[in-house]
């Protein structure tokens, strides 16, 4: 926890615990706002077989999941944070020409 708090200059338990809840009801939120997305598409796993919804879901899942994570971090007041995460978690995952995509240097 000691590292965690050091790379993202956490300060307090207090925002520590701000973060964790951020995390958490990003997780719940996303995938609760994925289904709906997919129905207004068409895709229900009526219309296509189980492994194609499943896989088109988790696909979904991500993007909602960036943009929801930072609209949550924003309204907890800890954007800073949760914007320097994204920016190191994109660039890992070799998408940083996201980031550099919305953030002219």
């Amino acid at each position: 926890m000691g590292n965690f708090k050091e790379r993202y200059a956490i300060t307090s338990n207090w925002q520590y615990g701000v973060i964790i809840i951020v995390f958490a009801l990003t997780g719940s939120t996303s995938a609760f706002v994925a289904k709906p997305i997919l129905a207004f598409l068409g895709i229900t796993k009526t219309t296509y077989a189980s492994w194609i919804y499943w896989m088109l879901y988790v696909i979904l899942i991500f993007p909602v999941y960036q943009i929801i994570l930072l609209s949550f971090g924003f309204l907890f007041g800890q954007f800073k944070f949760f914007w320097l995460f994204e920016k190191n978690m994109l660039r890992t995952l070799k998408l940083g020409f996201i980031v550099d995509f919305f953030v002219k240097k």
